[in-house]
């Protein structure tokens, strides 16, 4: 009987079983509106003539819903045909986003793109709890403890939603203390201003430096170790970092708990790996040296030597690796230089990208690497250098890809993105000594895309109305001999530059020569010509000025030749440089065959060091030598050197320093006017840093400042000193004090204060002194 019922059993399980299979004959699916069908019946795994039952039903269902399309699945039997009916999830229309301020809308776009959420996905309902909970932990990071996020969803017609995401930014958390536990060898006054984060003071409402920011915080915390580490301490760690927020969570408390350690000296400096530079040549680059203290950044910095000598040499992909190997007993460490120098490489091709304007063959003149020879990092660098040292481009980036399928070739890429390098505007300005000046201009400095330059210019001051015409071709060879030429008409009284009564017209032209005698060394040739009117102001005469009248005449044909020579090694151009130096020597003599004979030599010197991130010293000095030869006996004195001003000696006005010229008419005797002399001598020492508490670091330079200089005259005779000073030390003019220029919007102001001191009887001094102007 049992073997029976168990029979059956069976039976009827097999029957019911067999009763739940269902062959597909066909695939009918419902409720589709944005989702394609495609999309579903590849994701499927069943096809007509397939056998289905209860359990791949289920997993057919389940598999329709992970796809995160629909909020309803169902399937249905109508005799051979699977029907899938589906209810699609709303597709986000409109995607909003206010009250964001402090982080940029596109960034916050991203990072709900990253999370599901923009606009034309399915909208998902529960990707908004972790889209909200992402966005809040962006506003911590900036301190921003208090942030809140919102989120509202509207339906709209055609099954559509418009998602609004309301923010609160709330403040940022301010920083109440900075508390750093276990410093015992340096304090906290030395430790806490390596930090840019700062602890609320009364001057925080304008810098804004104590305001909680992770990113910042984590940068603080790495300048702390590099500190210890500079100075030897190897055994230096950073044991824990809490940030405590106060209940209203609109300040943190920073504690930094430290273990200093002990000081390591360096026992030996190790070589290891494969270098294939004499030894004695690695070890004169490596500036860290045994028996002194380590320092992490002498280490860093003396791999990198390493890796640019062996660059230099072709190895373009050398390795270099400073390790420590400490021993804690007797406190010292080895520093090994692991090297692996890699296979030497040449450079098969150099290729341009984004010069739409600039013809190739002006990037290609301004490549020092040159295509198959050895690759060199310091030549391919100074190539992208003098590139961007051109003014053509925005921005200059160099890379350097292997060729593929060859192991010792390499293309070298310069990518650039140009930059406007034509003008057509009017100028504006406002000098304090000059008055309003106003220009207009037509300048090219990149002609035609030859690199070529042309500028036309009209200008017009109380001191003076000049009209120039300057073309230049700074490759007139293909060795760098660079050529050009001026023509100018121009109309100066020097009464209104603070100078004697007189006033010149002249027109002339000139032609200049440039040749390279290194990548840093130029000398400079040039003949000129010029046809000067002068007018002696009438009834109005000084004594020196009627003197050379009475000799020369008032009308004069001359013809000049220039020399020069310059050396610069500046990172920048004027005093945007911040290391370098830059000299250049130049004279100009008159011709014998014009009307006068004079010569014209001088100096001007700068010199840019870094003293620490914003600080920078700048020294800068210039001088000035003329006389007259031959039959002219003096250096003409519409020609002399002038002191005093912005740009020169700050605190005195403009052009007034040095010998002054006393007037023969009668009854203004006592009125003695500047008038210049033929030797000149001018210094500056400045530090250069940008206005604390503003955030664009570059956007104003202040400085201050020790100025010195004088105008003098080698033939005083028996005017009296009052007027006229030959050369000597003790009558340098000085003036101390503080200045800034501001790159505004429409063309820098510059401003400064200055006291005098040291000064002459007929001195005339300028305490406040300013300049501005631009082109628009």
């Amino acid at each position: 009987m049992k073997p029976f019922i168990l029979f059956l059993f069976l039976a009827l399980i097999s029957l019911g079983s067999h009763a739940e299979l269902f062959q597909v004959e066909d695939i009918r699916i419902d409720g589709l509106e944005r989702v394609s069908s495609g999309t579903v019946f590849n994701s499927l795994g069943v096809s007509v003539g397939d056998t289905l039952d209860s359990s791949s039903v289920r997993n057919l269902t389940r598999d329709l819903f992970r796809l995160g399309f629909f909020d309803d699945v169902k399937i249905f039997r109508d005799k051979g045909i699977l029907i899938i009916s589906v209810i699609e999830r709303p597709a986000v229309a409109k995607l909003i986003i206010e009250g964001n301020t402090a982080i940029p809308e596109e960034t916050l776009y991203s990072s709900l793109r990253d999370n599901g959420l923009s606009e034309g996905q399915i909208f998902r309902q529960a990707v908004l709890k972790g889209m909200s909970q992402e966005l809040e932990r962006q506003y911590v990071k900036q301190g921003r403890y208090g942030a809140g996020v919102e989120i509202e969803v509207e339906e709209l017609p055609q099954n559509r939603v418009a998602v609004t995401v309301v923010i609160d930014e709330g403040e940022v958390a301010a920083i109440s203390g900075i508390n750093i536990v276990g410093n015992l060898i340096f304090d906290d006054a030395t430790l806490k201003p390596l930090f840019e984060l700062k602890e609320s003071s009364l001057l925080s409402f304008i810098s804004q430096d104590d305001k909680y920011n992770r990113e910042k915080l984590t940068g603080d915390i790495e300048r702390l170790e590099s500190y210890y580490l500079n100075r030897g301490y190897l055994d230096f760690l950073i044991e824990s970092t809490q940030v405590t927020i106060s209940p209203d969570r609109d300040s943190v408390f920073i504690t930094i708990n430290i273990k200093e350690g002990n000081i390591h000296t360096v026992s030996e400096i190790v070589l290891a790996g494969n270098p294939t530079i004499p030894e004695e040549e690695i070890r004169n680059l490596i500036v860290q040296k045994e028996g002194e203290d380590f320092s992490q950044f002498l280490m860093t910095y003396s791999s990198e030597k390493i890796a640019e000598r062996l660059g230099n040499d072709g190895y373009a992909f050398a390795e270099v690796k400073g390790v420590t190997d400490i021993n804690t007993e007797d406190k010292t460490t080895k520093v090994l230089f692991y090297i692996d120098p890699g296979t030497r490489a040449y450079v098969r091709r150099i290729e341009f990208r984004g010069n739409t304007k600039t013809m190739d063959e002006v990037l290609r003149r301004e490549m020092r690497q040159i295509e198959g020879a050895t690759a060199s990092t310091e030549k391919i660098e100074w190539s992208k250098n003098r590139l961007q040292r051109t003014g053509f481009f925005k921005t200059v980036e160099s890379e350097t890809r292997p060729v593929p399928g060859v192991s010792d070739q390499i293309d070298v890429f310069y990518i650039v993105e140009e930059q406007p390098s034509g003008s057509v505007g009017a100028s504006f300005g406002v000098a304090q000594s000059y008055g309003v000046t106003l220009g207009a201009s037509i300048s090219e400095q990149n002609f035609l895309g030859t690199g070529n330059r042309l500028k036309l210019g009209l200008n017009q001051s109380g001191f003076q109305t000049n009209l120039n015409l300057h073309y230049a071709d700074p490759y007139f060879t293909k060795d760098g001999v660079n050529a050009g030429f001026m023509v100018f008409a121009k109309k100066q009284d020097f009464e209104e530059g603070n100078l004697s009564n007189y006033t010149t017209e002249s027109m002339g032209a000139a032609t200049t020569f440039g040749w390279p005698i290194s990548e840093i060394q130029s000398i400079g040739f040039g003949l000129g010509v010029e046809k000067l009117e002068l007018d002696s102001g009438g009834y109005f005469k000084t004594r020196l000025m009627e003197e050379f009248l009475d000799e020369e005449g008032d009308d004069y044909l001359m013809f000049t030749s220039n020399l020069s020579w310059g050396v610069s090694t500046l990172n920048g151009s004027g005093n945007d440089a911040t290391r370098g130096q830059a000299h250049k020597i130049s004279a100009e003599i008159t011709m014998p065959v014009g009307d006068l004979n004079y010569y014209k030599f001088n100096y001007d010197g700068q010199f840019f060091h870094t003293l620490s991130e914003n600080l920078v010293l700048h020294l800068h000095a210039n001088g000035g030598y003329g006389d007259g030869y031959l039959d002219t006996d003096t250096l003409p004195f519409f020609k002399n050197f002038y002191s005093g001003g912005n740009g020169s000696v700050r605190g005195f006005k403009q052009n007034t320093l040095g010998p002054r010229d006393v007037p023969i008419t009668p009854g203004y005797e006592d009125e003695a006017d500047a008038f210049g002399g033929n030797v000149v001598v001018e210094g500056t020492v400045e530090l250069l840093f940008p206005m604390p508490f503003l955030k664009d670091k570059n956007l104003v330079q202040m400085a201050l400042f020790l100025d010195a200089g004088n105008v003098f005259d080698t033939d005083c005779g028996d005017v009296s000193e009052d007027f006229c000073q030959e050369p000597t030390i003790s009558d340098l003019r000085y003036s101390v004090g503080v200045g800034g220029t501001w790159k505004s919007g429409f063309g820098p102001i510059s401003v400064s204060f200055a006291s005098p001191f040291n000064t002459g009887k007929e001195d005339e001094k300028e305490t406040f002194q300013f300049n501005m102007g631009g082109a628009f």
